[in-house]
């Protein structure tokens, strides 16, 4: 085969150089001249390059492959490097397209008897294996940096290779860890061999696997890790294995600690016991450091919780000091709610200052972090001591904060805890104990009195007219009062008797070794502090009063429900003897209360079975004697009490909350009698019916009579309502309200008694009332009390003057008919004219009346 070299000017015969092996090379092939000019350019180097070959020939191959000759090839010189043996090296070279590629290159020279030196390059292109070598590199570089601790180990499980982070995470250094197992390295105490078991099985099987395990560092710390092992062939005994362990200390500690806190929290453990489990938690992952918990109480004092590695004496010193700079950096933390580190504690000047809080003589440094609630209130303080005079590193800081949010958890567990305790024990209000906790503090106070066999006496406290204040001066002023009485209360007793509150307003003191003089001498001292209630501190503008209901344990009962049950009857006698005093139980009263129970039913049944009924009483026009109305008076004939009186009939319903349903039996009654006489063409122009303050307190007093006015066709004005002056000193505001509706809706409204109270001119002033009763203790007085005779015309101008009607009741004799006629037109009322009577006789009454 013959190839022109046209560029370079003459011919040769290269048959020898076997053209064809170097056309069909699969590596680009470039035959150089001695000028260095391309004279041969295969199909290979054509696409290496992405030239065709007759832009190639000719140019210089440095213009094509720069560095790809040694420089002083060309020339007529054939350097030694080149002459007789192949070289190779790599170079990058640029693409007709612009593309950069790295080739290896090896050049042989090429001797032709009476010629020039030829040079034959070969480029064997090397981009994709430098681009994978590069990214090995970067591998082995980011594996070599990684925070993880990776290390590599041969079939013998050996190891061949670990990364910096390795060295990092455990302390050993490369040449310390290759060539040794690693279980000889990292195992500890706590290393679970069943974890690198199930490890070395897997990798037996040419799998891969993960588990968590608790590796030791050369320092002797012990890290959580996090190892993922994959074998780096078939099997270990080929290639070994690679793997890379994460620290998951932190983690794990938060793991381990909220697992142990719920363990502890299912077995209702005390607060102590699972702090010190975090203290010990702590204690095992950071070697060197001792944990001290604080709790701050609701006064702000400290109170040590856990310190199981620190001298009992060091946490003692520190119970009850208040949160402050006074209590060293414990306090400092707490008052200031951050952290607080003393770095070098072994200072003088720090132990001077706080030499009574006993250091312990180890400790180098302290750093004290308050533990807070969601709401940035101090619940405790978390106390990290070191033995040396320095400050927390990154991983101190790290458990600290775990630590401290898993002490918060469980001092708001706890606090919400006590919280609920209590609300359930305890009264909100005054703090003192409720019901169920007396109950349980009761016990084994009456226990000790039986085994010693002494007295111990139960005193009930209800403070009288107490809706008086709520009512007239709001219901902070009432909680003010008793707030101030809870702590008057247990100032006045000993430090083992019992103060507790009821209900309301009532308060029990159970004391010990109490008779019945020492109860009279504590019942003295406790009326006079209730009397000095009225002051600044509560906003009362009236002194306040109580009555005292005393049992004596075991004479009037043997347990605490019986001594309540019988002191609540003392009570209600004493109230019933006037009130602002004390009453013992006795036999008489048991009895008493056993009658009222009895009669209360009986009542109850009197109601349902309509065994009541209303008698009526005329009023009469003075001067025409003409019938204007009558007044419903209630009657009872007890089947074996006989005649019950109205008073006592009251007194009953009110004690056995049936006064609702009494008044509304009474109008319900009379109303109904009216729409009856009005069937029978018997004409009564009103009836009136007695209500209590109770009643008026009804807010649906007023929609409950126009519906009954309307059930009997009976117009509002044909009913008047009567209220005692006193009522209306009971019950002020809530019965003012409604008398105003009542009026609002057309039915009359009497004042009665009146003249009897202090403030009767100014009811009159300021409420609608349409007709007044003047009070028949007047009436009974006229004939020989020049007072009563001067009233009583006053009460008739009044009522001339503010156009009302005024009625007259008690009038007996002619005496008292004439000086009322001569002095004004009042309606009379009395037995002068009729009795009471039951709705048959009125009617045979009125018939006698018009045949007169």
């Amino acid at each position: 085969m013959t190839i022109e070299l046209e560029s370079i000017g003459h011919s040769m015969d290269m048959s020898s150089i076997s053209i064809q092996v170097l056309e069909q090379a699969p590596d680009g092939v470039a035959v150089v001249d001695h000028h260095g000019r391309i004279v041969f350019f295969n199909a290979a180097a054509e696409a290496l390059w992405g030239m065709p070959r007759a832009e190639a020939l000719g140019k210089d191959i440095h213009a094509v492959a720069p560095g790809a000759l040694p420089a002083r090839a060309g020339a007529g010189h054939c350097p030694a490097s080149v002459r007789g043996s192949p070289n190779g090296r790599e170079l990058a070279i640029e693409r007709r397209d612009g593309e950069r590629r790295w080739v290896r290159v090896s050049v042989s020279a090429i001797d032709v008897p009476g010629r020039p030196a030829l040079y034959c390059a070969v480029f064997g292109d090397v981009t994709r294996q430098r681009r994978r070598a590069q990214e090995r590199k970067r591998c082995l570089r980011a594996v070599h940096d990684s925070d993880s601790a990776v290390m590599a180990c041969d079939g013998d499980f050996r190891i061949t290779y670990v990364n910096a982070g390795f060295t990092r995470m455990f302390g050993h250094a490369a040449d310390q860890a290759l060539g040794r197992r690693p279980g000889e390295i990292l195992g500890g105490r706590d290393t679970d061999l069943a974890a690198i078991e199930r490890i070395h099985s897997a990798l037996l099987a040419g799998k891969s696997s993960q588990a968590d395990m608790l590796a030791y560092a050369l320092s002797g710390l012990p890290r959580w890790v996090s190892a993922t092992v994959n074998a780096l062939s078939g099997s270990p005994e080929d290639g070994g294995f690679l793997c890379v362990m994460t620290d998951i200390t932190l983690t794990k500690l938060h793991e381990v600690l909220i697992r142990r806190v719920l363990e502890a929290t299912v077995r209702d453990a005390a607060l102590e016991e699972m702090m010190s489990l975090v203290c010990l938690e702590v204690e095992r992952i950071a070697p060197g450091l001792a944990v001290l918990i604080l709790a701050v109480d609701e006064a702000g004092r400290l109170r040590p919780l856990a310190a199981p590695s620190l001298p009992a004496a060091h946490a003692q010193s520190l119970d009850g000091l208040a949160a402050g700079p006074q209590a060293g950096p414990w306090g400092l933390a707490a008052r200031r709610a951050e952290a607080v580190l003393a770095q070098d504690s072994a200072a003088l000047p720090l132990r001077q200052r706080h030499a009574s809080l006993a250091w312990p003589a180890e400790m180098g440094a302290c750093w004290a972090i308050p533990i807070t609630a969601p709401d940035g209130k101090v619940l405790g303080v978390f106390t990290i001591y070191s033995g040396e005079p320095r400050g927390p590193d990154a991983l101190h800081r790290k458990i600290a904060a775990i630590s401290v949010q898993v002490c918060a958890l469980m001092l708001e567990r706890d606090r919400a805890r006590a919280h609920i305790h209590e609300l359930a024990f305890y009264d909100p209000l005054t703090r003192l104990p409720n019901r169920s906790m007396l109950q349980m503090m009761a016990g084994p106070l009456l226990d000790e009195a039986r085994a010693g066999q002494q007295p111990a006496a139960l005193v009930l406290i209800d403070l009288d007219h107490f809706k008086h204040i709520n009512d007239a001066q709001g219901y902070a002023a009432g909680d003010a009062l008793l707030r101030d009485l809870a702590g008057r209360l247990q100032a006045c007793v000993r430090e083992n008797d019992i103060v507790a509150r009821l209900v309301g307003d009532e308060f029990v003191i159970l004391v010990p070794c109490c008779g019945a003089d020492q109860a009279v001498q504590l019942i003295r001292r406790l009326s006079s502090e209730i009397l000095s209630l009225a002051s600044l501190d509560t906003g009362l503008s009236q002194h306040a009063e109580a009555s005292f209901g005393v049992a004596i344990f075991p004479a009037d009962g043997d347990s605490l429900d019986m001594l309540l049950h019988h002191a609540d009857m003392a009570m209600s006698q004493a109230k019933a003897n006037g009130r602002n005093g004390y009453c013992f139980f006795s036999a008489e009263i048991n009895q008493a209360v056993q009658e009222r129970a009895v009669l209360e039913a009986s009542l109850r049944l009197a109601l349902r079975e309509d065994g009541l009924e209303l008698h009526y009483q005329p009023q009469l026009d003075i001067g025409q004697r003409r019938l204007v109305g009558v007044e419903a008076l209630l009657r009872w004939n007890h089947p074996t009490l006989g005649a019950v009186s109205p008073l006592r009939i009251v007194a009953l319903a009110e004690a056995a909350g049936l006064i609702g349903e009494l008044g509304h039996w009474c109008v319900s009654r009379a109303c109904a009698q009216m729409a009856q006489w009005e069937g029978a063409g018997l004409r009564v122009p009103r009836v009136s019916v007695n209500l209590t303050a109770a009643n008026f307190k009804e807010a649906e007093l007023p929609a409950f009579l126009s519906r009954t006015l309307r059930e009997h066709g009976l117009a509002p004005r044909r009913l008047t309502l009567e209220l005692t002056e006193h009522g209306m000193l009971e019950h002020g505001p809530v019965v003012r309200r409604t008398i105003a509706a009542i009026h609002d809706h057309g039915i009359s409204l009497s004042l009665d008694d009146f003249g009897t109270g202090y403030s009767s001119l100014g009811y009159l002033h300021r409420l609608p009332f349409d007709e007044i009763k003047l009070d028949k203790s007047f009436i009974q007085d006229l004939e020989h009390n020049e007072a009563a005779r001067a009233l009583t015309t006053s009460v008739l101008r009044i009522g001339e003057m503010l156009c009302m009607r005024v009625v007259a009741e008690g009038v007996e004799t002619e005496f008292q008919r004439r000086f009322l006629a001569e002095r004004g037109q009042p309606i009379i009322q009395g037995y002068l004219f009729a009795r009471p009577m039951a709705a048959a006789g009125l009617q045979q009454w009125m018939a006698d009346r018009r045949r007169r």
